[in-house]
């Protein structure tokens, strides 16, 4: 594996920082955590840049580029904090449909999706939110007419109350126990819950009785657990690739500020207590991005390793936000705390993105299984 991103991958990052940094500044989202209106201006950026379509395959009206670009987007999104549906339905919705949908439905969803014109997400957490796999909160039974019919909850879905459709995974009493489902969201009950990161929504979803047809049915249920692993682990990297992002922002606001403010008629930044605090940043960050660079490559590659490599990603991704986040607000002193100050901005979104889909302690358990001969 090359881990060089190349020129045309580096201008690729520039630009995409550039287009948020003008799109997306801080201002917009410090709007929204207060509670002002949502803004749609993330999400149509990136429909008019083609950036929802970038790992679609060109058959489904995509770029037909790999998992590495999208990685570089999404990542670039985190540190900006983009709030919007383009983190769910290019990290979670989109590989569910591509790794287990037909290719009827890969037309119908994710070339919709391609163009901007569908929004989703994944619904795949119990109440709890805890365990790598899905528990049976949501049951499918079939409804003789081959559809199923889906009743219960589903947990800590991102975004779930402002996109077009809901993948959601129910358990099913017949081979793997695993079914996916294309669900619309105005066929359920999404209820916004109080959450640490007030920039996004974490949703809770009632199904009461809801019926999903053939065409709205992934894959064969019972037969649907490998699927969902593979799309998982897009979603999982995703999310370690978007902590990653959101602490390199952090580390930013950080140095500039031990740079900027002064004691003892110096910066604090020339003290060494301060700069071992940096350091200790910049090796966390570049060891969680290394290990997501390499994630996003077994992505790429379809490489054997790439559900050890997900684990491994999400798990220094989880200790590189305890560390960058608690050293960033060290950094601030007592002005890191207050509302004010943008550092909370960034510590709300990574350690709630580090709880997603599997803690760091949950996936260092999952590689050293992995890992046992």
């Amino acid at each position: 594996m090359d881990f060089e991103l190349g020129e045309e991958r580096e201008a690729l990052v520039a630009a995409v920082k550039s287009a948020l940094a003008q799109e997306c500044p801080l201002d917009l989202v410090r709007r929204q955590v207060e509670g002002g209106a949502r803004s749609d201006q993330p999400w149509k950026l990136a429909v008019a840049l083609g950036w929802p379509g970038v790992a679609v395959p060109e058959s489904c009206g995509g770029a037909g580029l790999s998992a590495v670009e999208l990685g570089l987007i999404v990542e670039a999104h985190g540190q900006h904090l983009a709030p919007g549906p383009f983190f769910t339905t290019t990290t979670q919705f989109l590989p569910c449909i591509l790794e287990a949908g037909s290719e009827e439905q890969r037309q119908r969803f994710a070339a919709a999706a391609a163009r901007g014109e569908k929004t989703g997400t994944l619904a795949v957490s119990g109440p709890s939110g805890r365990g790598l796999t899905p528990d049976d909160s949501l049951r499918a039974r079939p409804d003789g007419d081959g559809g199923f019919v889906l009743e219960g909850e589903r947990h800590f879905a991102l975004e779930a109350g402002h996109v077009d459709e809901i993948v959601s995974v129910a358990r099913v009493d017949e081979g793997d126990g695993i079914g996916l489902f294309v669900v619309p969201r105005r066929s359920v009950e999404v209820e916004a819950k109080t959450s640490l990161d007030a920039s996004r929504e974490l949703c809770r979803i009632r199904y009461h009785g809801v019926g999903v047809g053939p065409e709205r049915t992934l894959g064969a249920p019972g037969r649907s657990a490998a699927a969902l692993e593979r799309a998982l682990d897009h979603a999982r990297v995703g999310l370690a690739l978007e902590i990653a992002g959101s602490c390199a922002g952090l580390f930013e606001i950080a140095v500039d500020y031990a740079k900027q403010r002064v004691q003892f008629d110096q910066p604090i930044g020339s003290f060494q207590a301060v700069q071992h605090k940096c350091a200790d940043m910049f090796v966390a960050l570049q060891k969680a991005r290394a290990l997501c660079l390499f994630a996003l490559m077994t992505l790429a590659e379809d490489d054997p390793r790439r559900r050890l490599a997900a684990s491994m990603a999400k798990a220094a991704a989880g200790d590189c936000q305890a560390l960058v986040c608690k050293e960033a607000i060290q950094i601030h002193g007592g002005t890191g705390f207050t509302w004010e100050c943008d550092v909370h901005l960034f510590v709300k979104r990574a350690k709630t993105s580090a709880a997603l889909l599997g803690t760091a302690a949950e996936h260092r358990a999952r590689i050293a299984d992995l890992l046992r001969v």
